[in-house]
């Protein structure tokens, strides 16, 4: 398993080691002595799996509040999506910032979003599946989001000229700077 930092040192790229013979493929996709040996010490309590058939589906920016917020640790088992952290930890050196990050099947890399990060992804292939791994539960009331265009962060969402495809709930999300302070940064 290979980790990386990226522009963001508390956001990881994940490369899972992927084992293949004439009959197909064995992958550890997680595993919690490697996690912890290299420093990541995360309790996930749940596994979500999504499907989006269309192309430009676009699912984020979401998070959840204290004391439900989430780590997550996302993968494509189908397809391929443009992933994206974005740093909402007031005081942060990062705040504001966002990272993404192409997350396939092909590739076989997977993301690692801690919790003071809205959370986002769109689908850059038809018909792809996602499965993510969160060290908390569902807790519909503390999920909050960010709207997904906000100019202020400048996402580069690689969408082209198709229309995202979006919920009724992603498109009512604020910008950031009209979204109270949920997260403090602790250095």
């Amino acid at each position: 398993m290979n980790v990386e930092e990226t522009e963001i040192p508390e956001v990881k790229l994940i490369s899972p080691s992927k084992f293949g013979d004439h009959r197909g493929f064995f992958s550890e996709t997680y595993n919690k002595v490697a996690f912890e040996n290299l420093g990541l010490q995360l309790d996930f309590c749940q596994d979500n799996h999504s499907f989006s058939a269309q192309l430009g589906t676009l699912r984020g920016l979401h998070f959840q509040i204290p004391p439900f917020g989430q780590d997550k640790l996302v993968r494509v088992s189908r397809g391929a999506i443009f992933d994206v952290a974005v740093d909402i930890r007031q005081g942060a050196p990062t705040f504001g910032k966002w990272v993404g990050r192409i997350i396939s099947a092909q590739a076989w890399n997977q993301i690692l979003v801690p919790t003071g990060f809205a959370h986002g992804f769109c689908t850059v292939e038809p018909d792809t599946e996602v499965q993510y791994k969160v060290t908390a539960p569902y807790a519909p009331d503390l999920e909050r989001g960010i709207f997904w265009n906000d100019p202020e962060l400048g996402i580069d969402w690689p969408l082209g000229d198709i229309r995202p495809v979006l919920s009724a709930k992603d498109e009512g999300y604020p910008d950031l700077a009209n979204s109270p302070a949920y997260f403090t940064y602790e250095a």
